[in-house]
């Protein structure tokens, strides 16, 4: 499949909008030093379009993770539920971070569906995120 072209106006405006972070697990674009790539929501194979309303930041690491998919299983009740959209909803309807804020707690079947799916407290990232707590670089606090 080709890369759809999607204009510096509308990556720079969904950047600006998404605050230079993933919408999933809030990494910063700044901390990592690696551009942050474009998402889309609703994947294109399950007929999402490249307009604006249909993406938003993430890092590679939830960009590669979410791939396709648009739902998961909570891992609490067992139910498929949709995966947090990062465009319309609060992350923090959702998602708390532990006492240490290098873990992120699904608040909802579809924030702990979200975590599961994504993998979003991998050990490397929650490594990293200590790392960035004593650096005062994590979480964001807007």
């Amino acid at each position: 499949m080709s890369r759809v072209h999607i204009s510096t106006t509308i990556r720079r405006r969904v950047a600006e909008a998404a605050r230079y972070r993933c919408g999933y697990c809030q990494t910063q674009q700044a901390v990592i030093g690696i551009p942050l790539h474009i998402e889309h929501i609703i994947p294109l194979a399950l007929g999402g379009s490249s307009n604006e309303d249909n993406l938003w930041l993430a890092c590679s690491a939830c960009n590669n993770y979410k791939g396709v998919q648009t739902q998961a299983l909570d891992p609490e009740t067992k139910e498929q539920v949709l995966l947090f959209n990062p465009r319309t909803q609060l992350w923090a309807d959702h998602f708390a971070w532990s006492d240490d804020r290098a873990e992120i707690i699904g608040l909802t079947a579809m924030g702990r569906a979200t975590v599961e799916a994504l993998k979003l407290n991998q050990p490397l990232i929650r490594l990293a995120r200590r790392r960035w707590v004593v650096a005062g670089w994590h979480p964001p606090t807007d």
